[in-house]
């Protein structure tokens, strides 16, 4: 019985290390919430959403930064008659490319450039307050003429948002607020954290299906990805 129950104790002290380890691995860096405020004839319509950024810590160094979490939809109400959207996607348009990894920084470059200096990764969960996302750090924004239709997806310019909205809307800003991070994995809301923030395949039903993501992206006049590349524009385990 000594036998065994030294080698269940050290199994059970492995398997502990080899949990913990990965907790240390996949836990995130930080997380934040991004905001979008939107102007409308009939008043201010906004949504949020919770982020989570994992720096690479693998051994080898052969994986890479990732962000956790969906694009933010906006609902805008029915306007005219029609429902009206703005999605805030998890990718930006740089040198005529769609690239996915920006969204890793962009809380910490909303909060050095509200500061007027550089913020590290081992500096962001230090940030306090709501600074604004401006500029090359806005990520991508369209809207769906119908969100059940990836093909309606169109382009909205952050400072000319009525060409496709129509009349009387317009971008009031993006914000981003450093959150505590909570008792990853067990982050499940209230004292345990705010968990990253699921739920936009209920408002854009074709997200499951192979291929509509870059249907969407394609239909919206954006550079062209692959299928796994083009849905981890709206979202990313």
């Amino acid at each position: 019985m000594s036998f065994i129950s030294k080698w269940a104790g050290l199994l059970g002290l492995l398997a502990v290390i080899v949990i913990g380890d990965q907790i240390r691995i996949n836990r995130p860096g930080h997380k934040y919430r991004l905001t979008v405020e939107v102007t409308t004839p009939d008043g201010i319509r906004a949504a949020s959403g919770i982020l989570a950024v994992v720096p690479d810590r693998n051994y080898n160094r052969g994986g890479r930064t990732t962000t956790r979490g969906e694009a933010v939809f906006v609902d805008l109400g029915q306007g005219r008659g029609e429902g009206k959207n703005l999605v805030a996607l998890l990718a930006h348009q740089q040198g005529g490319k769609l690239d996915l990894d920006q969204i890793n920084y962009v809380a910490l470059r909303a909060y050095g450039a509200a500061r007027g200096n550089r913020v590290s990764f081992s500096d962001i969960t230090r940030q306090t307050g709501i600074v604004p996302v401006q500029g090359e750090v806005i990520p991508v924004l369209v809207s769906f003429g119908d969100p059940k239709d990836p093909k309606t997806a169109r382009t909205v310019a952050s400072d000319h948002a009525e060409e496709v909205l129509g009349d009387g809307y317009a971008i009031r800003g993006l914000t981003v607020e450093v959150v505590p991070n909570g008792l990853w994995p067990i982050d499940f809301g209230g004292v345990l954290g705010e968990p990253v923030t699921r739920g936009i395949d209920a408002k854009l039903p074709w997200l499951a299906t192979p291929g509509a993501a870059a249907t969407a992206l394609k239909a919206a006049g954006l550079p062209l990805v692959g299928t796994t590349e083009a849905q981890e524009a709206f979202a990313r385990k």
